[in-house]
């Protein structure tokens, strides 16, 4: 244990009072105007103009001083193993969008090379990520359905799905929500609403990427089986999807099955040998390409698909999509989705952002990442792309491989638009159920975030209360809706932590003027006759009530009880004066004593100090009673209506029973809160605000002090 370095120190000062401190520092009531306020915010010059330019254009500040020599071979080793990994992610995701393969390579493409103009981060690979994917998918199957694309085949005499209406059908979906979550984003961030992210904590978002997980790998199990159930929506769903599930099982295509196992299998083995030798291979040996060719192969030479029933990802168009205006008419049935999708892709994208940009010492600008997101979106809805985030497992590829700058990114799209331009076709054998392996075993990541369970019990139970809590929502109530709950729910225990503060009483350290709460510490002692109190939360209208009922219990005194007491006091003493009045009047008319108002005042009063009994106030008070209040306000960092009247009520109720109340520690904007309020009036000034604990413990004691030298005094 480290020695404590004890150091010399001694502050000799008058007592302050909020009074005093306003003098001394000279405070200042001028306020800008908002009419200034606004003129400011409009005003426009060339340094401003620049701000703004390179603020909303990034790629501007950073490009022109790009270094080659330190940066291009790491950003092109980079660019190239993430534009790798996009293809089978692409094409994989695109399955869970529930839209052809082909798609997801488009959403690789477009949106990075946006990313890459308008973005801050020099880490994070964007493009297709699961959670998103299953988002959309659930938008597309919801909007539609395979029951509206049905159609009558003379060959089989059987119902059967038009898979090319529905594809079309589907990626129109797609491309509508996925711009109007960028048309949200962007709104988000030209209004400065960045700070949205703060609502999304990391137990909240790691319990919500798990939970979405196990979506991801239910609507995959359909590929890895071979099996066709019906898609359920709304709460419960994914229930419903797994017991049609079970039930579907004797329908298993064996071929199929086959082909899955053997694909899990050799991408978990391969993953481990790329992780064994991770720290001697200057680049990740690309395990998820290589299981896509093999694959491929196989697959075109025994003929999966036309001798065992094995789905295939079929007809891959080379070349890129002409721009298309995204269906205006689906809009309003997709906006709820979209603001979903926006807020989603935004807080993991800005949470990993954060992470990279803290490790390697530049800033993430929240409010553009949010615009930079939003235009991908917007850009990509028309060229049929679908909602893009971040991909964790990507940036820590594109990290560990070299890249130190966007330039990576903007790579890793040229990949992807090679691949779309001359060889996408060559992928059209490739079995859809080793797509479905590839996710599962990318997925194994958001699986161990189920360890954070543990971990959390340990050293936080509200967050891993919030964790599991978000976990379940998000399973039984869809990605969507599990959102806004487990935001509200989030909300929820910041205010039952405001409910319910701690309380302390708090002492002094002898010969300091540190304080600490009694009950903690064995060498704190408390102030004779004073009574330090602390809430550990701010003080409003949810907690005011409890408030005064902790100060009254740590107090020990009822004054509800008293001042009812008083009352009745005082109306029994009406009563008994009333009585006595009429009485005296009485007799005075029976004796036929002149009636005139000194007789008659007399005569009331000498029956009254007969008959009521006087309670003389002692001389000195003992010393062990509670003489006065401190409120420690140092933790409140608001006030509302509800807490200034719930401080002045405080001060005059105790008042009243001969108990001085002051306040101690008040920020700023408490003062103001006190000012604007009504708290202070002709007797109550702010002389009874003290800027430390000390302050109001040391004018306390000597008001105490002189208070008895008067009384001392007047007894001679």
């Amino acid at each position: 244990m480290a020695q404590r370095r004890l150091v010399d120190y001694r502050v000799h000062r008058d007592v302050l009072d909020e009074d005093a401190v306003s003098e001394l520092a000279e405070k200042s009531d001028s306020k800008t105007s908002l009419r200034k306020k606004v003129k400011e915010s409009v005003r426009c010059s060339g340094p401003r103009l620049k701000s703004i330019l390179l603020g909303l254009f990034p790629v501007i500040s950073w490009l022109p001083r790009y270094a080659v020599r330190e940066n291009a071979l790491g950003d092109l080793v980079s660019g190239i193993s993430v534009g790798i990994m996009q293809l089978p992610q692409g094409m994989a995701y695109a399955l869970l969008a529930a839209v052809p393969p082909v798609f997801g390579l488009y959403s690789s493409f477009y949106p990075v090379l946006v990313y890459f103009i308008f973005g801050t981060s020099r880490h994070i690979s964007v493009g297709t990520y699961a959670v998103m994917s299953v988002m959309i998918g659930g938008v597309t199957e919801r909007l539609a359905p395979d029951s509206n694309f049905m159609i009558w085949d003379n060959v089989t005499n059987a119902s059967v799905v038009d898979t090319a209406l529905r594809d079309a059908e589907r990626i129109r979906v797609a491309a509508a929500v996925t711009l109007v979550s960028g048309i949200f984003q962007i709104v988000l961030g030209v209004v400065q609403f960045g700070f949205v992210v703060t609502y999304l904590s990391d137990p909240l978002v790691r319990g919500y990427t798990t939970g979405a997980a196990i979506h991801v790998i239910v609507s995959q199990l359909k590929y890895t089986f071979g099996i066709n159930p019906e898609r359920h929506s709304g709460p419960l769903s994914l229930i419903y999807t797994v017991v049609e599930l079970c039930y579907l099982l004797p329908q298993t295509n064996v071929g199929t099955l086959v082909v899955s196992i053997v694909a899990i299998i050799g991408l978990i083995l391969a993953k481990e040998l790329n992780s064994y030798l991770s720290k001697k291979l200057p680049v990740p040996i690309p395990v998820e390409l290589i299981a896509v060719v093999i694959a491929t192969i196989v697959s075109w030479q025994v003929d999966l698909a036309g001798k065992y029933g094995v789905d295939i990802v079929g007809d891959i168009p080379s070349g890129l999509q002409p721009p298309v205006v995204p269906d205006f008419s689906l809009f309003g049935q997709v906006i709820g989705d979209a603001f979903a999708l926006s807020v989603v892709g935004y807080g993991i994208a800005i949470s990993l952002g954060r992470i990279f940009a803290l490790k390697y010492g530049y800033k993430v600008d929240s409010n553009q990442e949010l615009i930079a997101l939003g235009l991908s979106n917007s850009i990509g809805g028309f060229f049929q792309c679908f909602a893009i985030s971040c991909s964790m497992s990507r940036s820590m590829v594109q990290e560990s491989t070299g890249g130190r700058t966007q330039i990576a990114g903007a790579l890793s799209a040229v990949v992807i638009l090679f691949i779309t331009l001359w060889i996408g076709t060559l992928f059209e054998d490739l079995p859809k159920a080793v797509l479905a392996a590839i996710i599962y075993v990318n997925l194994h990541g958001m699986m161990k975030q189920f360890l954070d369970i543990p971990a959390l019990w340990k050293t936080n139970k509200v967050d891993m209360l919030v964790w599991v809590v978000t976990f379940i929502l998000t399973v039984l109530l869809n990605p969507d809706v599990g959102l806004a709950a487990s935001i509200g729910f989030s909300l929820l225990t910041v205010i039952f932590r405001t409910q319910l503060p701690r309380y302390s009483a708090l002492g002094q350290i002898p010969d300091t003027d540190v304080y600490r709460p009694l009950e903690d510490y064995t060498q704190v002692r408390q102030v004779p006759g004073i009574l330090i109190f602390r809430s550990s939360a701010t003080l409003y209208f949810a907690n005011a009530e409890m408030y005064q009922d902790a100060l009254g219990e740590k107090s020990g005194i009822d004054i509800t009880k008293i001042l009812s007491a008083r009352k009745k006091l005082e109306a029994k003493k009406k009563r008994h004066e009333k009585k006595v009045a009429k009485k005296a009047k009485k007799a005075l008319k029976m004796n036929g004593v002149d009636h005139s108002p000194s007789t008659k005042e007399g005569e009331s009063e000498s029956e009254e100090q007969k008959d009521i009994a006087v309670i003389e106030v002692e001389a000195e008070r003992d010393p062990s009673l509670l003489r006065a209040i401190v409120l420690d306000l140092s933790p409140v960092n608001f006030l509302d209506t509800v807490g200034v009247k719930t401080l002045r009520n405080i001060r005059k109720d105790y008042g009243e029973v001969g108990v001085e109340v002051v306040l101690a520690g008040c920020q700023n904007i408490v003062v103001e809160s006190l000012e604007s309020g009504g708290f202070f009036n002709e007797k109550v000034t702010k002389s009874c605000l003290f800027s430390t604990i000390h302050d109001a413990v040391l004018h306390l004691r000597s008001a105490q002090t002189q208070s008895q030298q008067e009384i001392t005094g007047t007894s001679f």
